[in-house]
């Protein structure tokens, strides 16, 4: 491949990526999911924005996962780029117990600490 070859075929995926790796905001319906929530092996931060910061601790190995949201569905949420997503289970969305906010995403109750 030749050098304006490679920098035309770099041009396409890039303007791509652009177009289909942005992801949505939240919903005003999904409003109460924005904020930082925490558990011992869990930290999850979602932005109004539909940005997404994820770390878990299992078995001695974390997972990470960082990107935008590109759906809700139903109360899961789906997070990453085209072809390459990750969906969080949310058996129980966002409700206040005892003066807390507290979700269950991925089996692990969460507690909100930040706005």
């Amino acid at each position: 491949m030749t050098g304006k070859r490679f920098i035309f075929a770099f041009l396409i995926v890039m303007a791509v990526t652009l177009v289909y790796g942005c992801g949505i905001e939240v919903p005003a319906d999904k409003a109460a999911y924005v904020g930082e929530w925490q558990s011992r092996e869990m930290y999850l931060l979602i932005t109004q924005d539909g940005s997404v910061k994820y770390s878990r601790l299992q078995r001695g190995v974390t997972k990470s996962v960082s990107g935008p949201i590109r759906a809700f569905e139903g109360n899961n949420f789906v997070v990453g780029v085209p072809m390459i997503t990750t969906t969080f289970v949310v058996s129980e969305p966002p409700h206040p117990v005892n003066n807390q906010w507290k979700m269950t995403v991925d089996g692990v109750t969460l507690v909100k600490t930040g706005s």
